[in-house]
């Protein structure tokens, strides 16, 4: 068993020297099954499949390669709660350091949702979350237990608290959201904690 280094970028060379290698050194070797593709790998095509191939990020339909169109259906959602909305004036500021303020007047939902629970504090002022098909800004810096939001745009009355959020899902991929924040969907994946309610639909 060996791992490509470069799959998520078919043209790169190394991938075509890592086979060769492989097989090289698969003929030195007593007969046993031989893996080499992980998830990008796969999509390299049947000379990298061998006996096993291992299929991680493709296994939550993370795009193999960042530069086409992803051929998965992302299955991952994640929704979080609302938990109090208030309405702030112009000016105002939010969250650690004042990190945002206020152009005009506002109103701001926390979620509860931070950076303990493996939301990327780099999602500050970044991203968003949706309600529906409206985008909701993230306002502020994200903290550890919480994040804040802007629901201006929404009618008053639309969210309440008690109401949940798409932070992944229909409107946002992991990989959407990984490059708001200049990294990969498998970190969002793997850094999401033990707090979260988890429910596996259609086993």
């Amino acid at each position: 068993m060996s791992h490509l280094a470069c799959a998520d970028e078919p043209a790169h060379p190394a991938n075509r020297e890592q086979r060769e290698r492989f097989e090289t050194l698969r003929r030195l070797l007593p007969a046993a099954p031989a893996s080499l593709a992980n998830s990008s790998g796969i999509f390299l095509g049947t000379d990298y499949h061998f006996d096993l191939v291992r299929p991680g990020a493709a296994l939550y339909g993370l795009a193999p390669n960042a530069k086409i169109p992803n051929p998965m259906r992302p299955v991952i959602r994640l929704d979080a709660k609302v938990i109090q909305i208030r309405s702030i004036p112009a000016g105002a500021a939010v969250g650690y350091g004042y990190g945002f303020r206020a152009a005009a007047p506002m109103r701001i939902a926390t979620i509860s949702v931070g950076y303990a629970d493996g939301w990327l504090r780099s999602l500050g002022n970044k991203g968003a979350a949706y309600h529906g098909t409206a985008i909701l800004p993230v306002a502020g810096q994200v903290s550890m237990d919480s994040m804040t939001v802007d629901v201006t745009s929404l009618p008053e009355g639309a969210l309440r608290p008690g109401d949940t959020v798409e932070l992944i899902g229909p409107h946002q991929s992991a990989d959407d959201v990984a490059r708001a924040c200049g990294t990969i969907g498998y970190e969002i994946l793997t850094s999401l904690g033990r707090r979260y309610h988890r429910r596996y639909a259609g086993l």
